[in-house]
Parts: structure tokens; sequence; C-alpha cells
């Protein structure tokens, strides 16, 4: 085992950032820990590690304050995540017997596990979600050994495709009593005692949610270097992100550890060789307890495993924006040199602290980004950290101030002894408080107590989640909603706007009244956007609710936060239109593109954009993080190279430019997920080339399934060229109508060339290319015709226009768009002819070809 260098100015600048190998293997836990630097007053204590625990990845605390430990033990234990799918994962019970703060009593309370990915305690069931599926299951200790022996599955999702890396996680119990996982368009909740699932607008996050007071969730996306977004307003109103959300500069980081295993490649390496740019954030916490300083309160806490770091951030709310900014200025709140600190999970805890999870390894990065012959591989390979696995640490974050608070016994209290903890002044009380209340099957004997809290209690925050645990119980009563849209408190009034939503859809006349008629609705900003926001999804169309709207916008006008609103609202309605019209092109079709946008939304948006155009690289003016989709080429023609891409992934320059990394193979995906992000990313941004099917995707997994490596550009355009655009350059004939072939290839769909008269058998359209050119698709696109597209066909090539040989395609047209394939082939002459028939002339509207000259 080797030392760490104890200073940083010890190192001298080098030529190869990150070249200087400065430890290998594993500190001892003790040197480990006294390496990690913190700013002034702050310290960590040890409050849990290996042996113990080995590969933690998440935790959470039951009402009895017992912690469980989520635990992937299978993970990366190797470069080449050998065994990474075997069922041999767990999550551990630990308790603090003595009160001391550290975990001393500990069990394996679920064994054999695949990956499991996030725990939440309900009551004396714990909830968990794993690997490779979007099933629900609680487990239950009925006999006090610390061991789970009672199982039921609560939920039927279904399997899960995908890298794990980009499966849900999350399970987080919210404000508005529904529980939130990353990725999935979907929420949850428990009514009468059953799981209910609701649909979303869309999913977001990658690895953890946090929540603040008012019940707004931050995600976080290592994939699109994002630590934090879609944190302006809650997400089932529409994922909300502004311009200027992030201090400038506030994604660049201050690491002291120089080791460049970054998934980004050079470009995301220091001058002196660790991380430059967030990447790898995860597991971000708001801190919502009550024994650190009081400036700490409401501050998001990210966690950055690659850089070996802690973000501190401000969270700022002004004029119903929030923005984020560094809390230190050029430094962090917490970094080390020790290369095996990897901390990816922050959360406020019961004592009134923070408690965070290092993973304490080697790789952080999955098997899809540490493939032999890869930038990240050949920095594991030179710094041995493939070696480093089955430790992990749970540190408690305090301050010089800290005392910690009695440890929880609210599992063993009655439903009505439940109430005072609603206004705690730590928020994991006041959530666990509200949680078990709902669950309980006495809930309803503490209605009336509920309603006094909300009329009477001093405590704001108490008023807030008596209010949240009666909508939860489903036991709120107009008068109580009147009331608090009156409340002297602003975070009471908003979400009172909230729970009046049925309500307001049902038009009950005395709450619309109480809304409109608010002295606060349009003088408090934050009500002001839960009124637009309420009204939005419940009742647009009542009179009396579209007036207020409208004045609401008219005197927010220049309001930055109300205009985003105004244009997601406007957003929705073209969606629902564009839904529409991908109807009216076949109900196969439309499933196809709304399934590929929930994907897009959930995996692609973080490196192609929202608008698909690539997302800018953080700090690399002109880089992007991924290729744009607007007129790519590799698009058009057939469908076979995207499917490509997504079955084995995509590395190396593409057109001469370098992006961020390896694109990953999405073959755990089954073949109609392949194809439905395939028909969503070549129908939108301007793309419009048809219906990709899913044996179109398994002939291509089939053909293969040998490979192992993700493909290169020109591998791909040896198997099937891009779209030529030399369209200016062609010579086009035709046996009817020659003078209006220009039509088809002049770029506008609404021209078009026409036979002139009925199709039948012998009309044929010729192409010269300019040059000799390796061919493989031709697409006649009749989209903007009635049904004239060709009912049968054939295909003939030719190097001189004199020998043509047999036909290389023969087919049926079944639909306007006819992307007729073949292997790729030497021509120079491409023949299209007629050999069906039908009272409808022939047309095409556009022409092309893949191809590449030679």
């Amino acid at each position: 085992m080797k030392r760490l260098i104890p200073l940083l100015t010890a190192l001298p600048l080098l030529a190869d950032p990150g070249d200087k190998i400065y430890q290998e293997g594993f500190l001892s836990i003790e040197e480990s820990h006294k390496s990690i630097e913190l700013q002034d007053g702050y310290r960590l204590e040890l409050a849990l590690s290996d042996p113990h625990i080995n590969e933690p990845v998440a935790m959470a605390w039951d009402g009895n304050g017992a912690l469980y430990v989520v635990e992937m033990l299978t993970y990366m234990q190797d470069a080449d995540a050998t065994g990474e799918q075997e069922p041999k994962s767990r999550i551990s019970r630990h308790e603090d017997t003595n009160g001391d703060g550290i975990y001393d009593k500990h069990s394996v309370f679920i064994d054999n596990l695949l990956l499991p990915r996030a725990v939440l305690p309900l009551d004396d069931r714990i909830m968990v979600h794993i690997t490779n599926t979007l099933d629900l299951w609680t487990y239950r200790d009925t006999d006090n050994d610390g061991v789970a022996d009672e199982k039921i599955k609560i939920h039927e999702g279904g399997p899960r495709g995908g890298n794990m890396e980009h499966q849900p996680s999350g399970l987080i119990w919210n404000l508005d009593n529904w529980i939130y996982l990353t990725y999935e368009n979907k929420r949850y909740r428990f009514t009468d005692g059953k799981l209910e699932v609701q649909k979303l607008p869309r999913g977001g996050g990658q690895w953890g949610i946090g929540m603040d007071n008012a019940g707004r969730n931050y995600y976080s996306a290592a994939g699109g270097e994002k630590p934090a977004f879609y944190f302006q307003q809650p997400i089932t109103y529409g994922a909300l992100d502004l311009g200027g959300q992030e201090a400038p500069g506030f994604r660049e980081v201050f690491p002291i550890a120089d080791v460049p295993d970054v998934q980004g490649g050079k470009r995301r390496v220091n001058k002196r060789g660790g991380l430059n740019n967030f990447t790898g954030c995860a597991g971000q916490g708001i801190y919502r307890g009550d024994r650190l300083p009081a400036d700490l309160q409401g501050d998001l806490i990210i966690p950055e495993p690659v850089g070996r770091l802690v973000r501190r951030a401000k969270v700022t709310r002004k004029d119903g924006k929030t923005v984020l900014s560094n809390a230190y200025p050029g430094t962090e709140f917490m970094r080390t040199r020790d290369i095996n600190f990897r901390p990816l999970w922050a959360t406020t805890s019961p004592d009134g602290a923070m408690m965070m999870i290092d993973m304490h390894r080697g790789i952080i990065q999955q098997g899809n980004w540490t493939r032999p012959k890869s930038y990240l591989r050949g920095v594991i390979d030179k710094w041995g950290i493939h070696k480093n696995i089955q430790k992990g640490r749970i540190y408690r974050l305090v301050h010089d101030s800290y005392k910690p608070d009695v440890q929880p016994r609210l599992l063993n209290k009655s439903t009505a002894e439940l109430l005072p903890y609603l206004s705690h002044p730590n928020g994991w009380w006041r959530d666990t408080a509200q949680k078990l209340i709902i669950l309980r099957k006495d809930r309803e004997s503490v209605v009336p107590a509920l309603e006094k809290i909300i009329l009477t209690t001093v405590n704001g925050l108490g008023r807030l989640h008596a209010l949240w645990t009666l909508e939860g119980m489903g036991k709120v009563d107009p008068k109580i909603v009147i009331a608090a849209l009156n409340d002297e408190s602003s975070i009471v009034r908003t979400s009172a706007v909230r729970v009046a939503e049925p309500f307001l859809a049902d038009g009950n006349a005395e709450v619309i009244k109480a809304l409109s008629n608010s002295e606060y609705v349009a003088e408090d900003i934050e009500m002001t956007l839960q009124a637009i926001n309420s009204i939005g999804v419940s009742n647009p169309d009542h009179p009396v609710l579209a007036a207020l709207v409208d004045g609401l916008l008219d005197k927010y006008s220049d309001n930055e936060v109300v205009n985003a609103i105004k244009n997601l609202r406007g957003s929705a309605i073209a969606a629902r239109a564009d839904a529409r019209a991908q109807e009216r092109l076949g109900k196969a079709f439309a499933k196809s593109m709304e399934n590929g946008k929930v994907i897009y939304q959930q995996l692609c948006f973080s490196c192609h954009g929202g608008d698909g155009k690539g997302t800018p690289m953080p700090g690399q003016k002109g880089h992007f993080l991924a290729p744009s989709f607007l007129n790519n080429p590799r698009l058009a023609g057939n469908d076979k190279t995207t499917i490509r891409t997504l079955l084995h992934g995509l590395t190396g320059d593409i057109d001469g430019k370098k992006y961020e990394g390896l694109m990953v193979s999405m073959a755990t995906n089954n073949d109609q997920w392949i194809a439905d992000i395939t028909t969503f990313v070549r129908n939108s941004f301007g793309n419009k080339y048809g219906l990709t099917h899913p044996n179109t995707v398994a002939a291509l997994r089939k053909k293969h399934s040998s490979r192992k490596e993700p493909w290169t550009q020109s591998e791909l355009e040896a198997l099937s060229p891009p779209v030529l655009s030399n369209r200016k350059a062609w010579k086009l004939t035709a046996s009817n109508n020659g003078g209006d072939l220009n039509g088809c290839v002049d770029g506008n769909p609404k021209s078009r060339y026409t036979t002139g008269s009925s199709m039948k058998a012998g009309m044929w359209v010729q192409i010269e290319l300019p040059k000799l050119s390796k061919v493989s698709t031709v697409t006649l696109d009749a989209r903007g015709s009635k049904g004239d597209y060709p009912r049968k066909y054939e295909v003939h090539v030719s190097k001189d226009g004199k020998k043509w040989g047999r036909p290389l395609a023969k087919g049926k047209g079944d639909n306007p768009l006819t992307a007729i394939d073949f292997d790729p082939t030497d021509a120079k002459f491409i023949r299209i002819t007629q050999t069906g028939k039908h009272n409808l002339f022939w047309s095409i509207h556009e022409l092309t070809i893949n191809g590449k000259e030679l």
C-alpha cells in the first residue's frame, strides 16, 4: 500500500496531466478518512464501513432509525464487468443500539438480489426496486431477526432493459404523497393501502432524487453532465429548466485528486490531471435537518464521484426562479486525493445531520465505458484501479456546533402520537410522520386533529404537512382548502392550490371563488405560478378560472418563469396536435412515436438535446456531447445504421469531429424498444423517414450477434452508406413524362414527378450518378399524394448504362414511403421499374439514394 503525497503543491505541473501515479490500492480507513478536506467548522464522522457494508449505493431509514443500505456486490468487479448480472447483491440492515452514532448491529435483510437500485421504508415494510425490471416489491421481517421473511409484489411493471446505469433509481416519497423514480414517466402512490400508478409528462434524472421543503425535486444526469435540473417546479406540470438557473461557471469543478479516469476523455481533464467539469453527479440531496448551521438549510449537496468531491450549492429563489451557485467559488465543500473516494449519495438523517455514502472503489463507470482500447480503459489499466473493490463507507457530516437528536421510535407511536412530528424542525421526521399516518389503518381517527393543526398551529411547516397528510388520506374538506388558500405562509398557500385541484376539476364553486378572490394569488409569485399550473391541469376552460389565468399572465407578462410555463403549456398543446397527426399515419406509427418519445426524454436528450441539435459541452465552445439529428444523412434512406448503432454502440470521430465519448450499446432492450426509438429519431427534428419494424431489428441483431465492439463510422458506412448529397448533378430519365422529373429531387416535398397516366408494368425511372458509387438504398417518398406509390417494383443497377444484370431488389409497395434496400453494390446507373398496375398515377415527391462515391 502506498501513501498519498500529502501536499498538492508537492506535485509539479506535468506535460501529460494525470501521468503521475501517486497511489496504489487502498489507504487504511483512518488514512482515507483523514485525507478528506472540508470547509471550516465541518468534519465527517464514520458511521458505518466495510466489512459490514460493501459496494453501497443508496440508503434510507425506517421510522425507528434502522438504516437500510443497498449494496451492489457484483458491480464492476473488474474492468470487463464480469459476473455483474448475477443475483448476488443485497440490502443490509443496521442499528445504532447505544446512541453513540456508530451502527453496531448488522444483518443481511435481503440477499441474492440482482443489483438492487432503491429502497424505501414504508411502515414495517420495505419497498425495493432492482435492476432489469419495473416490478416493485415489499419485504417484511415478521420475527424480528433482522432478516426479511415476507416478500410481496405490489406492482407488476414488467421487464426493463438498457444499460444498468440507465435504469431507474430513487423511490422517494415526496411531499405530494407520490413516489418518484428517475427516468420513468410514472409515479406511484398508496390509496387506501393499494399502489396506484399515474403517468407523468416525462421522466428525468439518473441516480437519486432530491427534494426541498416545498416538494420540488432535484434531478441529475451523469450522461448529460447535468448536476441538477428540473427543479423549477414539480415535474407533474412539465419538465422546466430556465436559462441562467446555474450561476456562471457552476459546472466547473475543483478536485485535488489528479486522476484522469473520466469518461469524457482528455477534454474533461484539467491541467493537473483531474476532472474539470461535473460529469458523474449522483445522489444529490437538499439539507433539511436542524442540527447543522442554519445557513446550510435548503442548500443542495451534490456528490461527484468521478472528481472525488462534494459540491455545496447555494439555492436562491427569487421571483419564482431558482438559481444554483457554488457556495465556495474556486474550491469545493469536500474533496480528497484518495483515488477510491467515490461519494454518490447525500441525504438528511434522523439525527439532524446529513449522511453520505462513499462507495469507495477504483472504477466508478460501468463496463460499457471501460471496454478494451477505450480511453478510460487505458487509464484504469495504468493506475490499476480495477483491483480496488468490495469496500464502502457511510459518513455523517457534522459541524463544531453539532449535537445529535434523539433516536426516532416512530414505528412504536400511535397514530395520534405521530401528529406533533409533522411540525418537527427536521424534514426527515416530518416526512416520516406524514408517510406513517397515511399508511395506518386507523388514519381517519386523526382527521379532526389534522384539521385543527391547519387552522391553529403556529408552525407553518406543520400546517403544510398536515394539509398534505389529509390529501394523502383523501380526506380534504373544501373548507380546509379555502382556509389554506388564505394562510399567512406562502408555502402553505401554494400547496393549497395543488391540493385544491380535484375541487377545481369538479367545478366546486366555493373553492373556485376562494382562489379567484384570494388577496395573495396575484401578489405572491409562488401562488401565481401554482395557480397557472393547477388550473391548466384541472379545469382550464372554466370561465372564472380562465379569466384568473388570463389576468395573471397579463400582470406577469415580463416574468421569465410565467412566460416559460406559458410556453410549456403551448408545447403540450402542440404535442397533442402532433400525436393526432401521427395517428393519421397509422396506429402502429403513432404508438411507436409515443413510446420512442418517452425513451428519448429518458435517455437521449441528455446528450443529443431536447431539440436534437446536440447538447453543448460545458466549458468547450463549439463542442457537443453528441451529434445533431437535424439533416443527418445517416438517418435517411434505411434505418439499419440507426439500429446497428443502438444495438452495438458507436465510437470514434464522426465526420472528423470528436464528441464526448462512446455511444453505448442499448442491446439489452427488446426489439420493439429499439424500433420505437429508431422511429422517433428518424421522424422528429425535421426528419420524416417512416416506421421501423421490430422484425428489422431482430434480423440485424441476429446477423451481428457475434459482435462485441461498438461500430465506427467507417464500418457503418461500409454496410449502409449515408444519403448522397449530390442530387443536383444527377441525370434523370423516365419512360413516361420525363419533363416532370426535377420535381422529385428539388427538395420540395410539395412538388413531384408523376407518370401522367395510370400505373402499369414496364414504367421506369432511371438515375445516372455523376460518378461510380457504392449504393445500398433507394427511397421513393410519395407521402404528399393519395396512394400513388409503386404497387410492385424491381431495381436494376449498371456501371455503364448498358449491362444491367439481374434485379438487385424486388418488392411490393404498401405505403407512401417506399425504402428499397439491398446490399451495397457499385453502380453509376440505377433504374426502378414498375411491375404492378393501378388506376392511380405513379408519383415520386422525393427521391433519395444511400451511397458513397468511389
